[in-house]
Formats: structure tokens, C-alpha cells, sequence
């Protein structure tokens, strides 16, 4: 990696495989890694039924990766809070699908409407509890 890069990390509580589907189909992410518990190192360590949940997912989003997990069985989460996740589309019509996409299940916070400072802009928390903001090209 020839500089740094921030990506997001997201920790689920036990709904992780099935988020990062849904974010593969409606995002066009491309999963590039999934692993369980049972598949690592730490399988003799964690209680049986958490053998099937997700250690470590790795997505690329237009070659930016979002990362995730289920909560090991130690550490329970609190839910999503204090952030949002961000993403900007080039046109009005790719935000409002991906909005719309993502809305499906969850729970609208801001409609998607013109602004000030975009053609479109929106939140919502998805069926997941992740929140997301959602734009488009900036108006002139």
C-alpha cells in the first residue's frame, strides 16, 4: 500500500454474512474475503454456535474497502451510533438507488432531496441499523 487509507470497519451482532450480501447486491460491492470463526485460528476458542459467524469480511466499493465482523461472543455492541457512513454518486438517478436500495427494510432519516450543496442528498439507517448518508454531484 504506497500511502495510508482509512477504512471503515463495521461490527454486527451475529446478522454479518447477510449484511455484507445485501451491500455486495444492492452497492455492486465485490465481497472480496469472508471468513468464519470456525475457519481461524480462534475456532477452539469461541462457544460452537458461534462457529458460523463472520470473523472477518472484506468489500471493495469502487476500490474502497468496507470491512466487517460479527461480535465475537466477549463483546457485546451497542447499536450503530455517532457515525454515518458516506457515499456520493456522480449522478442524481445512481443516489437515488442506491438510497432507495438501501432505504428497502430500514428507516428513512432525511428524504432524498435537492440542496444547497447537492443535486440530491439524503439518510437513512439500513434494515442493519447502519447509517448512511447519500449524495450527488455538487450544484453548480
Amino acid at each position: 500500500m504506497a500511502q495510508r487509507q482509512l477504512d471503515p470497519y463495521l461490527t454486527f451482532p451475529g446478522n454479518c454474512r447477510e449484511a455484507v450480501r445485501f451491500y455486495e447486491q444492492t452497492l455492486g460491492a465485490k465481497l472480496e474475503h469472508l471468513s468464519t470463526f470456525a475457519e481461524s485460528p480462534l475456532a477452539s476458542t469461541v462457544p460452537p454456535e458461534f462457529g458460523s459467524r463472520i470473523m472477518h469480511a472484506r468489500l471493495l466499493i469502487d476500490g474502497q474497502a468496507l470491512m466487517a465482523s460479527d461480535a465475537p461472543p466477549e463483546m457485546p455492541i451497542a447499536p450503530m451510533s455517532g457515525f454515518s457512513l458516506s457515499l456520493s454518486y456522480p449522478t442524481v438517478e445512481g443516489a437515488k438507488q442506491a438510497f432507495e436500495s438501501l432505504a428497502e427494510g430500514g428507516q428513512i432519516v432525511m428524504p432524498l432531496a435537492a440542496t444547497f450543496w447537492a443535486a440530491a442528498f439524503g439518510m437513512v439507517q439500513d434494515r442493519f441499523g447502519v447509517p448512511w448518508m447519500i449524495g450527488s454531484e455538487m450544484k453548480s
